[in-house]
């Protein structure tokens, strides 16, 4: 059962000493650097070996040959992971402060089985082949769950309890609509099972230019809704009384969280744990403030996909694991850990 946690204390928001605003800071900016680093790691590090003169030959020379293809390839690869593991670390941020459950992550509301469940039908039922045809699908179908939610969370009148319950139901019924369909279906099976486990091996600069309007908006408002989150952090009375409106709150929160998964999910395939991971670990050194989290979960959530890609692309060499493998192995044992920390804590 799901239960709603306790306000967080009005204390953790209230302006932090200019001292721990420098520590987060400078936090911040070796975060960004790491960053930078697994970016190149992942632009050097492959599947087929290349020497640090060839990646730096198809970086900065264009002249065809097959190193400068393989660069080109994973320079796409890297930025896509880039947009969509912040995408994934902001919606699991927001999310995870709507609901008041440190636990929760983008697939709570339904966003990841919605967007799976589209890409099956266009590709069943649309004859839909190519990723640059189903990215809409995957996008309108997340969109459409999360409305779904927010109106059987009781809209204006929506609680965190009542989206997350409404989330599980239809993430429930779409999974099993998903599954019927591609048993049924061999073709259907063929064609989703690399993008059902979540990959970046697809990215294109074009389903970038696809998706990142999306993503940029998605962004911007999640930034934005930080300071109204920590009011309603406090206690519904308490916001309130701070003037923050809470409707509006809950409704652009479960937008932004929609528009972020459901680009990302629609573009990569459903990847699990990133949104649950890297918000809970960046609230363990900065504490509940948003204006914290989503700023570091936006640099650090592409850390981790980056890193597992990379990790997937050496361990399996000269084929590779695909980047929602080894996010769901590194995610299964650090939820559980979650879960029983978080279980003791409340004995």
């Amino acid at each position: 059962m799901l239960v709603e946690s306790p306000p967080e204390p009005r204390a953790e928001t209230a302006p932090a000493p200019p001292a721990r605003r420098a520590v987060r800071a400078f936090g911040l900016l070796l975060s960004l650097a790491i960053l930078v680093l697994v970016a190149l790691a992942s632009i050097a590090i492959g599947a087929k070996e290349l020497s640090l003169g060839q990646v730096w030959h198809g970086l900065f020379e264009e002249s065809g040959t097959y190193g400068d293809v393989v660069v080109a390839e994973r320079l796409s690869r890297t930025v896509l992971g880039l947009l969509a593991g912040a995408a994934l670390g902001l919606a699991g941020a927001v999310l995870q402060a709507l609901t008041r459950n440190p636990l929760a992550d983008p697939g709570l509301l339904g966003i990841n089985a919605g967007a799976s469940a589209a890409v099956v039908t266009a590709i069943t039922y649309f004859g839909v082949t190519s990723l640059s045809g189903y990215v809409w699908f995957a996008f309108f179908g997340a969109a459409a769950v999360g409305a779904l939610v927010w109106f059987l969370g009781g809209s204006r009148g929506a609680t965190p309890v009542r989206l997350a319950l409404a989330g599980t139901a239809i993430s429930a019924a779409l999974y099993g609509y998903l599954q019927a369909v591609m048993i049924m279906d061999e073709a259907a099976l063929g064609k989703m099972r690399f993008w059902t486990v979540g990959s970046l091996a697809s990215a294109t600069d074009s389903t970038i230019t696809q998706v990142l309007p999306f993503l940029l908006t998605g962004t911007v408002l999640a930034l934005a809704l930080a300071r109204p989150l920590n009011a309603m952090a406090m206690g519904d009375d308490t916001a309130k009384a701070l003037g923050a409106d809470l409707n509006r709150t809950r409704a652009l929160s479960m937008l932004a969280a929609t528009v972020l998964c459901g680009a990302a999910t629609a573009a990569c395939g459903p990847i699990v744990f990133v949104g649950l991971m890297v918000p809970h670990v960046v609230r363990s050194f900065t504490g509940p403030d948003l204006r914290w989290i989503l700023p570091y979960a936006a640099i650090l959530s592409p850390v981790l996909l980056l890193g597992a890609d990379v990790v997937g692309r050496i361990v399996a060499r000269p084929s590779e694991l695909q980047v929602g493998i080894v996010t769901a192995i590194l995610g299964g044992p650090v939820f559980i850990f979650l879960v029983r920390r978080r279980r003791t804590a409340q004995l």
